[in-house]
């Protein structure tokens, strides 16, 4: 196992030591030989393969294999030259669509170069790649971005970005300590109805702002505690845990094997907040941008839900309501029911539902379009924002910083939920104001050994 390094590596977006490793070397760590002809992965003509951003993705499940992975390979300024996935049949079917993606770019109809890791940490170890992508379980989101970042890599990670709002802290101040670029990978703020209606907001068109209202999907998934079952042989699943407590394996608690079904560790709290994280980072993102308050949080908060029996697999929260103030008097409204975010001012209200074109009352506000002296949000993909970002070492549109606030707003209602009361937040200080028992739950249940992180 390769020892992970953690100086912070200078930028590598010119790869040439990477092109460069002679072919034993190569030969070493490919099953194949690597073939990088100046055409292959875009239009001839277009980036040369030098200076193509090597990106590795960590975690190849659903997400990874239906969005984020195709993303990397129709970029043509980016090559994917590495995948990790403690699944060992998800690797090979991570593998080999890179390769056949990459072998439709040439005119021999051939590649091969994509390299395979089950440990995360032996691809962090390569100097030759720029950027990582994590599509992993959200309780490996902070540990492996973390040592990302430590290893000099550029960060695009899967929302929601955090298990508590410490590890929020951790993972901003190191992002920001090592001058790495980072991308939380929600791609709300890139649809373009989601956009526009914060611009609305922002530049005055419903007047003064006083009421967000969010919503997420409802569930009733719950399911009782299950009967161990072996270990399939292509799942390291001591790995698969990490950091989160032992725990017997099921397949319900895990993912389904040989397929890219929605996966049971969704349902589970060792592992996942549920909806209230999951669907609320997007929401409550969007919310923040409007509110222009993503780089901060509320001043209180209070909420209630149901969960389903503890002593089940399943335990995620299933329907909740809860409402935060900040201290320039907006309230937001977040519930479960349908994705939706509706923003009510002095002079009217816009809204969008997830799926559905955006409304306005009155009408005549969705006629407005920014001019030079209005605020304009960006208009770019997610994916695109992040390569972006790693060739002008600028900020992405929604950074570490961004991510962990945006979170912040939902696991402080998760709090407000689990301790049944209304709570004072200081989002300077991220505590809370004179209640002990709620900054408890600030933290992520200690980590199993490795994989503590420290600030």
């Amino acid at each position: 196992m390769a020892n992970l390094k953690t100086s912070r590596a200078g930028h590598r977006y010119a790869r040439r030591g990477f092109l460069q490793q002679s072919a034993t070397a190569v030969g070493a760590v490919f099953a194949g030989p690597l073939l990088l002809p100046s055409s292959v992965l875009a239009l001839a003509g277009q980036v040369a393969p030098s200076n193509r951003i090597a990106v590795g993705l960590i975690g190849l499940g659903r997400q990874a294999v239906y969005a984020n992975l195709p993303a990397f390979l129709h970029a043509p300024d980016a090559q994917v030259v590495a995948v990790c996935d403690v699944d060992a049949w998800r690797l090979e079917q991570g593998r080999k669509k890179v390769e056949d993606y990459y072998a439709s770019q040439q005119d021999s109809g051939k590649f091969k170069g994509c390299a395979t890791y089950r440990d995360f940490r032996e691809l962090l170890a390569r100097k030759d790649i720029d950027a990582v992508m994590i599509s992993t379980p959200d309780h490996w989101h902070v540990p492996m971005a973390v040592a990302a970042v430590k290893a000099g890599k550029d960060v695009c990670c899967e929302k929601p970005l955090t298990r508590s709002i410490a590890e929020g802290r951790i993972l901003s101040d190191w992002v920001k300590r090592e001058k790495r670029v980072f991308r939380t990978d929600s791609e709300f703020r890139s649809l373009s109805d989601f956009r526009r209606a914060c611009e609305l907001v922002r530049n005055g068109r419903i007047g003064k702002l006083h009421t967000i209202r969010t919503g997420v999907p409802a569930t009733d998934e719950a399911l009782p505690a299950q009967s161990e079952m072996p270990v399939p042989k292509e799942l390291d699943y001591d790995l698969w845990l990490g950091p989160a407590p032992q725990a017997p394996y099921h397949e319900k608690r895990v993912h389904p094997s040989h397929g890219f079904g929605r996966p049971g560790w969704m349902r589970v709290r060792d592992y996942c907040d549920g909806l209230i994280l999951n669907w609320g980072t997007h929401l409550n993102d969007i919310a923040q941008w409007g509110n222009n308050t993503d780089r901060t949080g509320p001043v209180d908060v209070e909420g209630r839900g149901q969960y389903p029996p503890q002593d089940g697999l399943w335990n995620v929260l299933l329907r909740f309501e809860v409402e935060h103030r900040y201290a320039n008097g907006v309230r937001l409204f977040y519930k479960s029911g349908q994705p939706y975010i509706r923003f009510e001012g002095s002079e009217g209200w816009v809204h969008v539902t997830y799926g559905k074109a955006i409304e306005a009352h009155p009408e005549s506000i969705l006629q407005f379009k920014p001019g030079p002296n209005d605020v304009r949000l960006p208009a770019k993909n997610e994916k695109r924002d992040f390569l972006d970002a790693i060739k002008t070492r600028g900020d992405t549109m929604a950074d570490a910083e961004v991510g962990h606030r945006t979170a912040s707003v939902c696991h402080l209602g998760h709090i407000a939920i689990q301790v049944g009361k209304k709570l004072q937040w200081d989002p300077d200080a991220e505590r809370f104001v004179g209640n002990d028992e709620a900054n408890q739950h600030l933290h992520t249940k200690p980590l199993r050994a490795p994989w503590r992180v420290q600030g």
